[in-house]
């Protein structure tokens, strides 16, 4: 099982602290079946920077921590790049981390509370580039929420989406998980990601995920997400099935007035 997106990586962003707590957090993705991780700090989010270089050195260093303490984990150096009018200037400065060395899929994540007007502009400079977009936990975002053609629109013109374990599994509340279930129902969701940042609350919740969307939704199902990520990590073309539009319930009428 491939993780896409984590915040273990030690003393660098609002996840784990330090070097024990990363180890621990390790263990724990082990015990869920997770066998290789993109380490994926905030970058550009207006409050952390975690530069290109920097995190292939702490990769680097955390990997041999983890072998020093046989954690059978294999982790990549990866960055949860936000959305910036800087983006592209960054890329072609080559600053940005891409889940894959081929630099094919870029890990992206929106504001929570909107989708930014120029999202859809930057995301077709992207694409201009042959860069496909991975928007991360568009269940949390409250555009997509208000307005889920939006996310349709995005994903009909090329992106992926990475959904989060613990979405699926009512970490976030109910009305996340059934926008989860929602994405997932209409063809929107392509992998999910643990977003782990700490032993309560955020944590892995992947081996829970998938067994709910085998129970839900079938076995291969589940197998085209594991696929997907395994096919995101190496720069390959993911599996695309239908999608279609989420639709919203009507309006409940309250006494006959409209």
């Amino acid at each position: 099982m491939i993780d896409l997106h984590c915040h273990i990586l030690p003393g660098v962003d609002d996840g784990s602290p330090d070097l024990e707590t990363s180890i621990g957090l390790a263990k724990v993705a082990v015990s869920q079946g997770i066998t290789h991780m993109l380490l994926t700090p905030h970058h550009m989010d207006g409050v952390y920077f975690n530069a290109k270089n920097s995190v292939i050195e702490k990769t680097n260093a955390f990997q041999t921590a983890l072998k020093a303490n046989d954690v059978p984990l294999t982790v990549f150096p990866g960055q949860e790049v936000h959305i910036t009018g800087e983006l592209l200037k960054a890329i072609e400065q080559d600053q940005i981390l891409f889940a894959d060395e081929s630099n094919r899929y870029l890990i992206l994540e929106l504001p929570h509370n909107e989708v930014p007007e120029y999202t859809s502009k930057l995301l077709f400079n992207l694409q201009s580039l042959g860069i496909t977009p991975v928007l991360v936990h568009p269940e949390r975002n409250q555009g997509f929420m208000a307005d889920p053609s939006k996310l349709y629109g995005f994903v009909s013109q090329g992106c992926v989406t990475q959904l989060t374990a613990s979405s699926y599994v009512g970490v976030f509340g109910e009305h996340v998980q059934k926008f989860t279930e929602q994405i997932i129902d209409a063809g929107l969701g392509f992998v999910f990601a643990s977003d782990a940042h700490n032993f309560k609350g955020r944590n892995f919740k992947m081996a829970q995920a998938f067994e709910k969307l085998e129970k839900q939704k079938g076995v291969r199902f589940a197998e085209i997400y594991k696929e997907n990520a395994k096919s995101i990590i190496n720069g390959d073309d993911v599996i695309l099935g239908e999608i279609h539009h989420i639709h919203e319930k009507k309006r409940k009428k309250f006494w006959g007035l409209f």
